[in-house]
């Protein structure tokens, strides 16, 4: 599935844009490992499964579906610092005066050099993984009609249990607006650059000429590894009390 060595011939066919702006034969090159292209997946259907849970008052599965949230969550933390090269921090963020440049040649239809995330989108990521993050830790404390209460909800005050429950409520609703901001940007990089963001995210593979390097894939050991390392970890917090 990760190998991106083979015949590219009718692959190449499919962006003629991208080919005819790199001036040299292109090449299939594998810029997503696995693990983050099922990290991706899994969390879209776990968003999905939070809100349909939350929509149908099944507050249990809900809270099941926000563990697994963040298991997931903190396998990414790890391995933006332990994967592939464009898993890691290092590696797709920069400075945000960086980002802004970037952004001002949005409009600009170009053929799809980058390895990794752009700047811009290095810092929506982040964005994400704070929201998400910060979403999934104040579900901790919730306190609800149907399951009772979070399994953090006994050790903070009833003051503070309550903003965390409004703040919990306020968070879902930004982390929404991320990500429809980020469908869009999605789309716009489609329909007006030209670049298809979304396939490489699926295949893990994009079209690059010769001079682009390939990027170093994670160990998928080392990423099964964590994955079972914090879902330990995660039982063990929800478990605390």
């Amino acid at each position: 599935m990760d190998d991106p060595g083979r015949c590219c011939d009718n692959r190449v066919s499919e962006f003629p844009d991208t080919v005819k702006g790199m001036g040299t034969a292109p090449r299939i090159v594998l810029v997503w490992d696995i693990a983050i292209r099922v990290f991706h997946w899994l969390m879209v259907a776990l968003v999905a499964a939070a809100y349909a849970t939350w929509r149908l008052n099944w507050m249990v599965w809900h809270g099941w579906v926000g563990d697994a949230v963040l298991a997931l969550l903190l396998f990414r933390l790890l391995w933006g610092f332990f994967g592939g090269e464009t898993a890691r921090f290092s590696g797709f963020l920069t400075s945000p005066r960086r980002a802004v440049q970037h952004l001002k040649y949005a409009f600009r239809r170009e053929p799809d050099r980058q390895v990794g995330h752009n700047p811009a989108g290095g810092w929506m990521v982040l964005l994400l993984l704070v929201l998400l993050l910060v979403e999934t830790l104040t579900g901790l404390y919730i306190a609800n009609d149907i399951a009772d209460e979070g399994p953090l909800t006994e050790v903070v005050p009833a003051w503070a249990a309550n903003a965390i429950e409004s703040s919990h409520a306020i968070l879902w609703d930004v982390l929404l607006a991320a990500i429809v901001l980020h469908v869009l940007a999605i789309a716009g990089f489609a329909a007006i650059k030209g670049q298809n963001l979304l396939r490489p995210m699926i295949t893990g593979t994009k079209v690059l000429p010769p001079s682009v390097a390939a990027p170093r894939a994670g160990s998928p050991a080392r990423a099964v590894l964590l994955l079972l390392g914090c879902a330990v970890a995660t039982a063990f917090l929800v478990n605390l009390v």
